[in-house]
């Protein structure tokens, strides 16, 4: 029998704002912790992980500190959301979560490190966490290794699949590949100059658009530069692309660096009235850094945009802003972050299990109908069909959206002619 205190505390108005609305979230009918009695810890636990008669450990590994902080916090809170929802619905096979967070710091050894911690020491169930691609490969092989699950929710270049890694955001077929045919067709681009920060999905990324722009849309690239996370003086690469002059500047700068690329792109003169821009980085988490004065009307290539019409979409916004505060906002990663708990919870519950080789045999085919973006589902190779759009940066920060695929995109990590 829990204590008093380990139970949620219903009656507090952030508590209650939370669970407004989680009538519409799946699997909300169990009663209180009763699963576990159906399913006994020797049963559902039998490798050793953090599960107990009434708790399961799972880990967070997010940038909490360093230059990818503008970027990760929204996951972090994202991902707390959901497991707090979760744990009010009744937990996860009648356990409640314990979350165990480590801040990898925006420096790739420290995630290996951390990563290692989590499955090994602390046995976690589940780790929800990276943002860069660099972090992403430094755990891994970890996660290989050491056969744990990692839910990863960031858009990224592709050209990987793995047992044990469920990727919640887009890869490269999904976001770069369909953001370009749209900006060449409905922009009549027809030169592109890449932009990126410089270490693997920028430069991944370029790469596979590099190939698209040049084989398959036969326009040309006129110009591709790259700088270190955290650089600040982007005076010289502004003078290139004034004499570059591209029909269309493909932009992929993460984490604090964006705050100086954007305001000194408008100081010298570059706003959307002038030039066209594609950002497949810039979300609303990073616009809150920015200001969405100094990229005014520039597009991104997003699944979600916190503007998103949809009653699922609002009962998420709402619960958000509840437990983070009315100027606190969603970016795509954060709402792919939020999906991590939510399928994760479904599949164990599909698996009658939490082993790692169980859960990974029972993802493919999950379904979320009630994701803030719209209907995704698990693919086999652990990718979420998911739609593409596009969203224009609006002076408050937002994104109009300006279109979307007609239907769900399959995910394709490995596309022909790109690799």
């Amino acid at each position: 029998m829990s204590s008093k205190q380990d139970r949620p505390d219903l009656s507090s108005p952030t508590r209650r704002r939370v669970v407004q609305g989680l009538a519409s979230l799946p699997l909300l009918a169990v009663p209180g912790f009763s699963l576990a009695q159906q399913y006994p810890t020797a049963k559902v636990n039998t490798t050793k992980l953090a599960v107990t008669d009434t708790e399961v450990t799972v880990g967070q590994l997010h940038s909490a500190t360093g230059t990818m902080a503008i970027s990760e916090t929204g996951s972090i809170q994202a991902e707390r959301l959901a497991i707090e929802q979760i744990n009010a619905a009744g937990g996860v096979l009648g356990r409640k979560i314990k979350i165990i967070q480590e801040d990898g710091a925006s420096d790739w050894p420290t995630f290996a490190e951390k990563s290692k911690k989590l499955l090994v020491n602390d046995r976690v169930a589940a780790v929800f966490g990276c943002w860069t691609s660099a972090s992403r490969k430094a755990v891994l092989p970890i996660f290989e290794k050491e056969n744990g699950m990692l839910y990863y929710p960031t858009f990224y270049e592709g050209l990987e699949q793995s047992k044990n890694v469920i990727y919640t955001g887009q890869e490269a077929t999904q976001q770069i590949i369909w953001g370009l045919d749209w900006v060449s067709k409905e922009k009549q681009a027809k030169s592109f100059f890449l932009i990126g920060s410089d270490y693997i999905w920028p430069r991944t990324s370029n790469k596979i658009a590099r190939k698209h722009i040049e084989n398959f849309l036969k326009t040309k690239v006129v110009g591709e530069e790259y700088y270190p996370l955290g650089h600040t003086n982007f005076n010289s690469l502004i003078n290139k692309i004034k004499i570059a002059k591209p029909d269309c500047i493909y932009a992929i700068v993460v984490g604090g660096s964006n705050v100086a690329f954007y305001k000194q792109m408008k100081a010298a003169g570059i706003t959307s009235d002038k030039q066209l821009l594609l950002t497949i980085s810039v979300t609303e988490d990073e616009l809150l850094g920015i200001g969405g004065e100094n990229c005014n009307g520039f597009y991104a290539c997003m699944k979600y945009f916190q503007s998103l019409d949809n009653p699922n979409n609002k009962k998420f916004v709402e619960a958000f802003k509840g437990k983070y505060g009315g100027k606190s906002v969603i970016g795509d990663v954060t709402q792919a972050a939020y999906l991590g708990p939510w399928l994760w919870k479904m599949t164990v519950e599909k698996a009658g299990s939490f082993d790692i080789d169980k859960v990974a045999a029972a993802s493919p085919g999950i379904e979320f109908k009630n994701a803030p973006e719209g209907y995704v589902k698990i693919h086999p190779n652990h990718h979420l069909w998911s739609k593409a759009r596009i969203g224009q940066i609006q002076t408050d920060g937002q994104f109009k959206m300006i279109a979307e695929s007609p239907d769900l995109i399959e995910p394709n990590p490995f596309p022909k002619g790109y690799q």
